[in-house]
């Protein structure tokens, strides 16, 4: 069995390729959608079925993963995930709408694996390095934030420049290169090595005020982090941004999201959990209070970095919250509904952020965005208030 750290590092490295993929894709496919549909409202209906099938097979992934162990279930949506880039590139050959949404639903369903990298780290660590263990796998999405942009450029005119059919093609070689990285993990099926312990019912452990912080925490951010950022290609777009600056600036975005991860586990070991779930919330309201001052591309770059940190803090906190919850026995359950609420809520806002954009503006779309944090803010606020009064009654 090899050393807990190399497999941490290994997992890191297949979050790089796959959110280099997602990276990518969030770069070119709102571009694709708006080049391909013929009513340009459906622009972002490709990313929206993305996020509709990585709802959907969260469930299924988890249980797939319960039968044949993490790496098979991560080699299985790897290979989904090359099956769906194939499509794709076939889908911008003959330039057809609703094929390219079949692709990106494919690679969507290849996501809901990945989305289990970050508790494929949990499983490893022990209590004291659980968050940090969480944190240096979402890490490797630093890599992501130097190569997605580069690649989404450099690639956009190896064939029709268009309809960016390059940036497909690079997506399939990530595919494989994260099957190869993949083939070298070896992680223990936690939760048939617990199988001894009693399973509580779901709905109990759903009741506790730890699971309802940390599935409000995580859905938000990451559905608000969705929300903004799909609609940012094409509101870069309206205001003749040129797509190198909207490549620079989803950059920035990415790497906000993941470079805190080098110090966010011992943030939160130092600080508390709690705390770092209310500064993501604080940057994430930062982002939008920006959004709403101007459309300058430094508008644009500063607040999507605030938007990366915030979900970066708000995301890892949030996933260290939820890893207090469950036994070994329950994980599976719980870490499946958990993500299958996320991203249910994900599918939906991104659904509708092009929806918002052409039927409003993006000034209404970020007004949308800022209260759904501020709730979750407050109510973050109260369990740290409820700890607190638990604390000096012992």
């Amino acid at each position: 069995m090899k050393s807990a750290k190399s497999q941490v590092a290994l997992l890191a490295l297949c979050q790089a390729t796959a959110m280099t993929t997602n990276t990518v894709l969030v770069t070119v496919a709102a571009l694709i959608g708006y080049a391909l549909a013929t009513d340009k409202a459906l622009a972002t209906v490709p990313l929206a079925m993305r996020q509709v099938a990585t709802m959907t097979a969260t469930i299924p992934a988890s249980l797939l993963m319960q039968r044949i162990g993490r790496r098979g279930g991560f080699l299985v949506g790897t290979l989904v995930g090359l099956i769906g880039a194939g499509i794709g590139i076939y889908s911008l050959i003959i330039a057809h709408f609703w094929l390219f949404t079949l692709s990106t639903t494919l690679l969507g369903v290849s996501n809901s694996f990945v989305g289990y990298y970050r508790f494929a780290a949990a499983d490893i660590a022990d209590d004291a390095l659980r968050s940090q263990s969480i944190s240096w796998v979402l890490a490797g999405g630093i890599i992501a934030a130097i190569l997605g942009p580069w690649v989404a450029t450099g690639s956009k005119g190896w064939f029709n420049s268009e309809l960016y059919i390059g940036s497909i093609v690079a997506i399939m070689g990530l595919q494989v290169l994260t099957g190869l990285l993949l083939l070298g993990l070896q992680i223990p099926n936690a939760s048939t090595a617990h199988n001894v312990h009693r399973k509580r019912p779901l709905v109990q452990i759903m009741r506790q005020p730890k699971f309802l912080v940390a599935t409000l925490g995580s859905t938000v951010s990451y559905g608000v982090m969705v929300f903004v950022m799909t609609a940012t290609p094409l509101a870069m777009a309206a205001e003749l941004h040129s797509f190198d600056q909207t490549a620079s600036v989803i950059q920035w975005h990415v790497l906000g999201m993941f470079a805190p991860s080098l110090v966010t586990g011992w943030l939160i070991k130092r600080l508390g959990v709690l705390k770092i779930i209310v500064t993501g919330a604080l940057l994430n309201l930062g982002c939008m209070g920006l959004n709403l001052t101007g459309t300058s591309f430094w508008h644009f770059a500063i607040a999507l970095f605030l938007l990366g940190l915030g979900w970066n803090f708000m995301y890892v906190g949030s996933t260290t919250l939820l890893t207090e919850t469950h036994r070994p026995a329950e994980q599976g359950q719980v870490q499946a509904i958990h993500d299958f609420i996320m991203f249910s809520f994900v599918a939906v806002v991104t659904f509708l952020a092009g929806r918002v954009f052409y039927r409003f503006n993006w000034e209404i779309l970020n007004q949308m965005s800022w209260p759904l944090v501020l709730i979750t803010l407050l109510v973050v606020l109260w369990l740290q208030q409820k700890r607190l009064r638990s604390q000096s009654l012992v």
